[in-house]
């Protein structure tokens, strides 16, 4: 016989089938939420998922403001930046975060858990996330996803 009964189909850009995914964040844990968020986003939970691809869905993320942190994360944990300049390290806990933007929160969360490449900047600009219930993407006809 010299013909394959299968043939390993690889999905390019042309091929990926990509939704819109509501996913609500109200009393989530930050990090389990994220995870789940960012395999969505890289599409990970599709049968033909390709990693050199971006295959997986747009995501909405709603009800930011009340996500939940365990323990004394709040206070106690720290985000640091760099502006590059001598003596310019910055920063930041969550509670100072979440006061400043709850989708700031959300939003690095989810980016930490992407690939730090080219594709992994690409797939952040799937994820769309609302401090409040309501979200603009209505016309997408978005599909509630419980995690």
């Amino acid at each position: 016989m010299d013909t394959l009964s299968y043939k390993t189909l690889s999905t390019n850009k042309a091929t990926a089938d990509k939704q819109w995914v509501v996913v609500d964040a109200n009393a989530k844990a930050l990090g389990r939420l994220a995870s789940e968020v960012a395999k969505i986003i890289r599409g990970k939970h599709k049968p033909g998922f390709t990693p050199h691809v971006d295959c997986g869905d747009n995501v909405i993320v709603i009800n930011a403001d009340k996500v939940r942190m365990t323990g004394k994360k709040w206070t106690d944990r720290v985000y640091f930046s760099y502006t590059g300049y001598p003596g310019g390290q910055k920063e930041i806990t969550p509670r100072q975060l979440k006061e400043k933007s709850s989708t700031l929160l959300v939003e690095r969360a989810v980016r930490g858990m992407l690939p730090k490449n080219r594709l992994g900047r690409s797939l952040f600009n799937n994820l769309f996330v609302y401090e409040g219930a309501e979200h603009p993407h209505e016309a997408q006809q978005p599909t509630a996803v419980e995690l």
